[in-house]
This record gives C-alpha cells, structure tokens and sequence, in this order.
C-alpha cells in the first residue's frame, strides 16, 4: 500500500502542503490588504513559482538521486511543457489581442502569417493543451533515453549531451520561423479555463493546484523508489554493470524513469507559466538545467523531500538576493554549491537525517547501570 511506504519526513512534508493548501488561501482572501495577516496575491503567484520549481526539482532528484543519471537539460522538459500551456493561453485571447484577430496570435499578424501552423490546431482545447504538457516531454525524453541508454551513455558524456539537447532547442526557439513567438516568446494571457489569469481568486487556485500537484508529484516519485522498480533503479545508480550482470535489462529502467522524469517537468513547466505570465526561449538556458541540480544537491539528493525544500529555499534567497544586490546572486549561488558540496555532501535533509539516526543508534546503546563495576577494576580486584 502507497501510504504504508510513506516515511516520516514524507508525512510532514505532505501535511505542510496541505497546510499551505488552506492557511495561504485564507489569508489572502480572508483577511483585509492592510491587515499584518494578510498575503498579497503577488506572495501568492510568487509562492506557486516556488512549489512549480519544487516539482521540477523533484523529478530531476527522481533520476539524478536514485538512478545516477545526472541530467543537465531537464530545463527544457520544463520549458516545453510551459509551452504547451501557453500555446492554449494564447488562443483563449482571440479577439481580445492587439490586432484584433480571432485566430493569429499577435505576434503571428506581426510576422504576416496567413494561417496558423498545423502543430497549432487543437490547442484552443484545455484536454488537448493538458495531454501536451505530458506528451510531448515524455516523447522528447523517451527517444532520447532509448537512444543515449541503449549505447550506454553515462557518467559525464550523458551529462554533457543532455546540455546540449537544451541548448540545441533553445537556438531552435528563438528563430522567428519556428511560430511560437521567437525571442519575445509567449504572453498576454487573458483567461484560463474561462477565468481571468490575472484575478485574486484564479491565482488563488492556480497556487493550490500547484500545491496539489507537488504533492501527487512525490506520492508517485515514493511508489517508484520504494517498490521493486525502485530497488532496480538504486541498483543501477550504485553497480550498474553487476545489476546488468544479473540480467537486468537496465536501459529499460532508466528509460522509464527518465520518461516519467520528464513529464512530472513538464507539468511544472505548465503550472509556472499562467502564474508567471510569460514563457520564453530563456527558460531553455543551460543555466537553469544547472541550477535545478543545485536546488537537489543543497536539499539533499536521494530524498525527494530535501529536493523540494532546496527549491523553495535557494529560489526565495534568490529572491532576496536579487532585490537587496543584484549583481552578487550569481557568485553567492556559487558559493553555495562549493559550501554544500564540501561541507554538506548529503544536502541539508540527508545531513539532518543522518545525524538523527546517529543519534537515535547512540540512546538504543545499553549504557552502565549502577551497580556494574568497570571491567578495569574488576581485573584489578581479580587479581589481589
């Protein structure tokens, strides 16, 4: 059973989301703006950012923590999904755009297109736009892993070309030609499901959906790594060769966890998109790919927990950061990674739970009751 293979920090962290489920609604619709309780609705679009870059850390800790396969390019799973999202979000405008069309998008009539492309067609539909958001990571990531794991591809050179897949796609959106709305990429939503993006009550749902999504995101990342699949999986991470020895067919496993891997990113993806209002080419840069591996390495990679809460907390010190100086967040994430790395190699999850194991291992030790001798003395009394 799913829930028997829960462990305790799996608990809590279930129970803060389901916490920040009602408590962050309530104090953003139920308390008055000038109130010291009160969470204003751009905290809450910011908060959902967090839970989105929660997601994705998450599905990269799912291959990274317990497969080895060290991926430098879940950025663009991430960001094809946001696409998809925001192709559906571009045609609930109709109209409503700038030049008045009800079919082009505005960049399109800007760029003098005569029709919409054919890959376009069927994104007017929420289902459509949803099985995309899957699909379309998923199928990415399948070719890939069954191309790169079956030639055996691992360590640095997986790494490496994993980097260059991101980088590839985002020379590839960036061209004007490819219709999806080149450097500036896509925004200006208007309404999702038929509900204004920008409202105080759609950005209330859209960070409970968020919410709901990180958590099913590590129920099912939990079932994987706890049942037999899982066993595999950590197998292969540690002795690959020995688990293929053994008749394990391991380029199978980490197809599917990779293919799984990348559809959770995508989901992030689409859900970061309507609360941030904008996706575009950036959001492939290597550089982000490389700074998600950074929010696992400082939660604790293997975890799943610690991914998430790496997340959370490197974005809202980047927030910080960001705001207070500028120019100095880049080094301080730096810095960051060389501190964990060498001070903290198992994140701050894995270092917290080891030292309570520890810990827990040294009070079951049976310590001297009072009446028991010191053996020193009792060799010395044997003896006289």
């Amino acid at each position: 059973m799913l829930l028997s293979r829960i462990d305790k920090p799996g608990w809590i962290f279930l129970g803060v989301i389901a916490a920040a489920c009602i408590v962050v609604p309530a104090l953003n619709l139920l308390t008055a703006p000038g109130s010291s309780l009160h969470v204003p609705t751009y905290a809450v679009s910011l908060m959902g950012k967090y839970l989105a870059y929660a997601i994705l850390a998450l599905s990269l800790d799912l291959v990274w923590g317990y497969c080895g396969i060290l991926s430098l390019g879940h950025g663009a799973f991430f960001a094809l999904g946001g696409y998809a999202m925001g192709m559906y979000l571009m045609r609930q405008i109709g109209p409503r755009g700038v030049y008045g069309n009800p079919v082009l998008p505005d960049f399109m009539v800007f760029l003098n297109y005569k029709s919409l492309p054919w890959y376009w067609h069927g994104f007017d539909l929420f289902p459509v736009a949803a099985v995309m958001v899957l699909l379309v990571p998923g199928l990415l990531a399948f070719v890939f892993g069954w191309l790169a794991f079956r030639s055996r591809v691992t360590g640095v050179y997986l790494s490496i070309i994993t980097q260059a897949m991101t980088f590839a796609l985002m020379l590839a959106f960036f061209r004007n030609d490819m219709g999806l709305g080149g450097n500036n990429g896509l925004t200006d939503f208007k309404d999702i499901l038929g509900f204004n993006v920008q409202a105080q009550g759609t950005r209330v749902v859209l960070f409970v959906l968020t919410a709901v999504a990180l958590g099913l995101a590590y129920l099912v990342a939990r079932f994987m790594t706890t049942s037999a699949f899982g066993k595999v999986l950590i197998a292969i991470r540690d002795a690959e060769s020995r688990t293929r020895f053994l008749g394990y067919r391991t380029a199978h496993y980490k197809v599917l966890a990779f293919t799984v891997s990348a559809m959770m990113a995508g989901v992030a993806g689409a859900l970061y998109v309507p609360q941030v209002g904008i996706i575009n080419p950036s959001e492939f840069a290597p550089a982000n790919s490389i700074e998600a591996v950074i929010w696992v390495a400082v939660g604790g990679r293997g975890t799943l927990v610690g991914a998430a809460l790496g997340a959370v907390l490197v974005n809202y010190a980047k927030t910080l950061l960001t705001g207070a100086m500028p120019d100095a967040w880049l080094f301080a994430l730096g810095a960051l990674f060389v501190v964990v790395t060498l001070f903290l190699p198992k994140g701050i999850l894995g270092t917290l739970t080891e030292r309570l194991g520890s810990r827990r291992a040294k009070a079951r030790l049976p310590g001297p009751k009072p009446g028991d001798i010191p053996p020193a003395l009792a060799e010395e009394g044997r003896g006289s």
